[in-house]
């Protein structure tokens, strides 16, 4: 059996996910109490089940400290089960509360939006860490049901190197394991010929390499993930997302997360790429 177990914060993009895997014929339940989980799966198993998604979030909080203990019990049993934990920056969720005009799960008369968030997010910190973390805040919906196919397809007995570009004029990506700066080389954005591309066109390529420093940091950033991957798969990590950020990450970033994806997967790693400003990529 696979379960595929969902959590996060509200506003983050659950729905999604779990209409996602409802369509990719996953036995979808929403909002579980969490310590029904092991009875729930059970059930499920013997009734032939054998692909099943569960959400299970802040509107079961009496019982969240439970979670981690049962999925353990489940992954002794032998099933297959991984966690996708969503987030999103406060300001995000603010804005999609607004606009859809949902009240949050936790709302009341003493709590402004921003107050719940963050309570729901102390609420969620111990399980953060279960699964594959994802940052919606940029994410289109688009973007996100291909991300969530993605993680579907993964391998689990394998650890996924997952490269992302960013700017950081948007923020840093909240799911970052590692974040490299690569602001300090030269930007294409300056060359009016350059600056409609991206950095998985040739021409961006060609115009960073022309300069040494671009190849020493991807040589540094490669031999830093080389040195260290080991030990996250001593420390049994499922999932490991590096992100790369330049200014507005369209060119130097991309680049850099095209090259270091290339040269994992040439090495026989699972890899994801992911460039959170290019909404077609």
């Amino acid at each position: 059996m696979q379960l595929i177990l969902i959590s996060g914060l509200s506003g983050s993009g659950k729905s999604i996910a779990l209409n996602v895997l409802e369509d990719s014929s996953y036995y979808c339940v929403d909002n579980l109490p969490a310590q029904l989980l092991p009875e729930t799966v059970a059930f499920l198993e013997a009734a032939g089940y054998t692909r099943i998604a569960i959400s299970v979030d802040v509107r079961s909080a009496g019982q969240l400290n439970q979670l981690p203990d049962a999925v353990g019990v489940l992954k002794a049993q032998g099933i297959d089960v991984r966690v996708l934990f969503l987030e999103a920056k406060t300001e995000a969720l603010v804005k999609r509360f607004s606009e859809t005009r949902r009240r949050h799960p936790l709302s009341s008369e003493q709590r402004t939006v921003p107050e719940c968030i963050e309570l729901e997010r102390e609420m969620l910190e111990p399980l953060n860490h279960l699964g594959h973390r994802v940052d919606t805040s940029d994410l289109r919906p688009n973007a996100l049901r291909a991300w969530i196919q993605d993680f579907v397809g993964l391998d689990q007995s394998r650890l996924t190197l997952l490269f992302q570009s960013f700017g950081f004029k948007h923020g840093i990506p909240l799911d970052a394991d590692f974040v490299f700066d690569v602001r300090c080389l030269p930007n294409p954005y300056y060359d009016p010929l350059l600056r409609p591309l991206t950095g998985m066109d040739e021409a961006v390529a060609a115009f960073l390499e022309k300069d040494m420093g671009v190849l020493q940091m991807q040589q540094d950033i490669r031999t830093f993930v080389d040195n260290w991957l080991p030990a996250f798969v001593r420390d049994n990590r499922s999932y490991l997302t590096i992100a790369l950020g330049c200014t507005g990450g369209q060119h130097r970033s991309v680049y850099f997360a095209e090259k270091l994806a290339a040269y994992f997967r040439s090495r026989e790693h699972q890899v994801l790429v992911r460039h959170r400003e290019l909404p077609n990529a």
